[in-house]
């Protein structure tokens, strides 16, 4: 079916008063035209991305590699743990260098697709280590079926597939470009790779910080990829920065100055079973960099009003990334909330969020 005899329905989750780029909703539109599109339900995160909407659960009958992205198998777990006395300050300059990857030979046999390198890293970009409090618990019984209680500590890890899912697409782009898959199965096959790396990695990134912090490594109570493509009801349903809402439980990350929300999700067909990811960008790297330099300094944005630390060595990623780039978590959790796709959980407050290494001396403890 050509895209002219055919075009998919658009729904965008969000209220009148959310920050939603018309770009974005354009990106929808063009998403919906191509052949084979069912439906494109857009998060209240939405935002445009690089030929295809970020913050989008699209469903179609034929599968198109680039909806999924270059970072296959990205996503959020959150981790229990136990620690004493965690002061923001001491506890930043404990963290590892998750910049340098693992030696491959402490990793056990069987790392998806044979991929060794960068395991146990964040990434840059978006991606994060945080060490979080459970600030406000908004469903009792739900917190206490997953051990959480106001107070207690966790760890939360958002990273991908570490150049493996980059591998995969520019295979395809190179001979197909933006088009569907020639073999879907043979993509899936890789692409269930990538998403079973990105799981591997977030659980070697939450090891490496709680040993660095003097903590036991735990199992994740929550992990949920929200780059990825899966077979529902014999179509494709294309995920791009949209987390699984189908009776999940999800981590919705807020900014680095900002709560997130852990949340049960529980949409239906009409948004593609998804909820968001994240807060979401409002504004671009490049709009980001030169308002946030006007507005803030370095050692502003490694302080939070929250009292948090963040660690970043990467002076412009420090501004690209700071809590004005993104729209407002709670808005985006409102819009979920009464759009009846989420009920919140617990909300958690960062303590210590890790970026890239920080490579220059802190000057001093408390204030900035």
């Amino acid at each position: 079916m050509s895209p002219s005899q055919h075009s998919a329905t658009v729904t965008v989750f969000a209220s009148p008063s959310s920050w939603i780029e018309s770009d974005a909703v354009d990106q929808c539109r063009q998403v919906a035209a191509l052949d084979g599109m069912v439906h494109v339900a857009g998060m209240p995160d939405l935002h445009p991305g690089k030929g295809a909407p970020i913050g989008a659960a699209m469903l179609s009958s034929v599968l198109y590699p680039h909806l999924v992205g270059s970072d296959i198998g990205c996503g959020i777990a959150v981790f229990p743990i136990a620690l004493k006395r965690p002061v923001p300050e001491r506890l930043a300059a404990r963290f590892p260098d998750l910049d340098r990857p693992l030696d491959p030979g402490l990793v056990a046999e069987g790392v998806p697709a044979g991929h060794v390198e960068g395991l146990g890293t964040v990434g840059r970009g978006n991606h994060f280590a945080e060490l979080a409090r459970v600030h406000t618990v908004l469903d009792a019984a739900h917190a206490a079926r997953l051990g959480l209680s106001a107070g207690d500590l966790v760890l939360i890890v958002h990273s991908g597939s570490r150049g493996l899912g980059e591998r995969i697409l520019r295979e395809h782009t190179e001979v197909h470009g933006a088009g569907p898959a020639a073999d879907a199965e043979a993509y899936l096959a890789m692409h269930d790779a990538a998403v079973r790396w990105g799981s591997l990695n977030r659980r070697l990134i939450a090891a490496r910080v709680a040993d660095a912090l003097g903590a036991r490594p735990a199992e994740p109570i929550v992990d949920q990829c929200h780059n990825l493509v899966e077979i529902r009801d014999g179509a494709y349903l294309h995920r791009k920065g949209a987390a699984p809402g189908d009776g999940r439980d999800v981590l919705i990350a807020g900014t680095r100055g900002t709560m997130s929300y852990l949340v049960a999700a529980h949409a239906g067909p009409e948004a593609g079973h998804s909820v968001a990811h994240g807060a979401g960008r409002k504004m671009s790297r490049a709009d980001a960099l030169v308002r946030n330099r006007a507005k803030h300094t370095v050692e502003e944005l490694r302080r939070t009003p929250l009292g948090s630390v963040v660690v970043c060595g990467d002076r412009q990623l420090l501004f690209e990334e700071a809590p004005g780039a993104y729209k407002r978590i709670e808005q985006v959790v409102t819009d979920l909330v009464e759009h009846g796709l989420a009920t919140p959980i617990v909300t958690t407050a960062p303590v210590v969020t890790y970026k890239t290494a920080d490579r220059e001396p802190r000057r001093g403890k408390g204030r900035s």
